[in-house]
């Protein structure tokens, strides 16, 4: 596979080509070799998620590989500014339980050398069933379910 093509057919970061090559084919090593030892993860969203070094990224694939054996990832939209990647991931595949599993998000990696140095993780289980957003709004106000929506917004 290679290098990851932009959205005019660009080669661009060619350790995102690795990367994703290597979840594809459920390669581990070929997964972990992508990153720094002193990989700096942050997760902005859930900050005590945030970790640091590759074997923590050997750690979290193999339970992922694990768990979802079919598990195959695409990158809708890259972006290369200087050393940083913006990508947008789908992942997808069907738990060991046979359960859908899908995630959507975005990460923004820190590349020197062709190697990933750092991410923001913004990727999140895909939830079809926490209601609309107006239902959402209300949730993050804490308002609950049972405030009627007197207006849209």
């Amino acid at each position: 596979m290679g290098d990851v093509m932009d959205g005019e057919g660009r080669a661009t970061a060619p350790v995102l080509g690795r990367l994703l090559e290597a979840v594809n084919s459920h390669d581990l090593d070929s997964l972990v070799s992508c990153f720094a030892d002193d990989y700096v993860n942050e997760t902005p969203a859930h900050p005590r998620r945030g970790f640091l070094g590759c074997e923590q990224v050997r750690r979290n694939w193999r339970q992922i590989f694990a768990g979802v054996p079919d598990i195959s990832a695409q990158l809708p939209r890259t972006t290369v500014d200087g050393a940083t990647v913006w990508t947008e991931w789908e992942m997808s595949g069907a738990g060991a339980d046979a359960a859908p599993f899908l995630m959507r998000g975005v990460v923004i990696f820190g590349v020197d050398n062709d190697t990933i140095k750092s991410a923001r993780f913004y990727l999140e289980p895909v939830d079809d069933s926490s209601g609309d957003i107006n239902a959402a709004t209300r949730r993050v106000l804490g308002q609950g379910e049972d405030h009627p929506d007197k207006e849209s917004t």
